[in-house]
């Protein structure tokens, strides 16, 4: 990795702490660290479950436990069973911790008022822009990807979730019963297997392997959620896919499309990609690709 970016990356981490007041034992001068103040933010007006709460936040269970003890003996939280279910523990504000949430509201809008007041026009448009540009970046490279058990419910909410999609855009709508089959068994070892893309714990992309022993694997499933389009999460998934096709003894993969999907068409033909004759009778496929990747 370029030591130059290494150490841009650094000093930008220690400005933006400083300037968020992340150094501070009192941010916005209400008598708590920042990690408790973000803590009553993700909890938010309806309450979170504490699974939920770690994963957005990243933090582990007994510093989170910490965190949320600390709260509780202020006043502010609540911890206990969900209503739904009672082995789930949600964590909700107490009244006071309603108020001390819109007391921070108030003054986090302030404080950001106070960055960009200095300022000129343009430069608060820079700063903003490039704020948005770099939450999205951080965000793409808090992605891990890694194979899931189909089976999971987080797998099943990204297959339906690229049903759902498909039935949207494509002309005629899409039902994957008349579809070429891709099925949980067909898409778990050793028929295949299921990438899952997550960030924060929630899943943001998929895609599928079926296994051929001595023929091509076909790549199926592939979607990214729309809030991390743009960002290279497509070519991620389709490369891992490629690789763990390979490592399957696969020297070639195979994947059809719709025409309604114009970004899916050019990420294939950018990522190497030739288009050939339909290889299967997909009824709603109108583009047919083939890459050789070598096992």
């Amino acid at each position: 990795m370029d030591q130059v970016m290494i150490g841009q990356v650094r000093r930008f981490n220690r400005a933006v702490t400083q300037r968020a007041g992340a150094l501070q034992d009192a941010f916005l001068s209400r008598g708590r660290p920042l990690g408790q103040a973000r803590v009553l933010w993700e909890i938010g007006p309806q309450g979170r479950d504490i699974k939920t709460l770690r994963a957005r936040l990243d933090l582990d269970s007994g510093y989170l436990s910490r965190l949320l003890r600390s709260l509780e003996g202020d006043g502010l939280v609540v911890v206990e069973p969900s209503g739904a279910d009672g082995r789930v523990r949600t964590a909700r504000l107490t009244e006071d911790g309603q108020a001390e949430r819109a007391e921070l509201d108030r003054l986090s809008d302030e404080a950001a008022a106070a960055l960009l007041r200095p300022l000129g026009t343009q430069q608060q448009d820079r700063l903003v822009a490039a704020m948005a540009e770099v939450e999205r970046l951080l965000a793409i490279s808090a992605v891990q990807v890694a194979v899931y058990d189909p089976r999971q419910p987080d797998a099943r909410r990204a297959v339906q979730a690229y049903v759902t999609e498909l039935a949207r855009r494509f002309e005629n709508g899409f039902d994957p019963d008349t579809s070429i089959s891709a099925t949980e068994d067909e898409m778990s070892p050793p028929a295949g297997l299921f990438l899952m893309a997550t960030l924060h714990g929630e899943a943001v992309g998929c895609g599928a392997l079926k296994l051929h022993a001595g023929a091509p694997a076909e790549i199926k499933r592939m979607w990214v959620a729309s809030g991390v389009r743009g960002l290279g999460l497509g070519r991620r998934l389709l490369a891992e896919l490629e690789a763990q096709a390979g490592v399957h003894g696969a020297g070639t993969v195979r994947l059809e499309t719709n025409r309604a999907l114009g970004e899916a068409i050019g990420l294939y033909r950018t990522a190497g990609y030739r288009e050939v004759a339909a290889f299967n009778d997909e009824p709603y496929a109108h583009h047919w690709f083939e890459k050789t990747i070598g096992a």
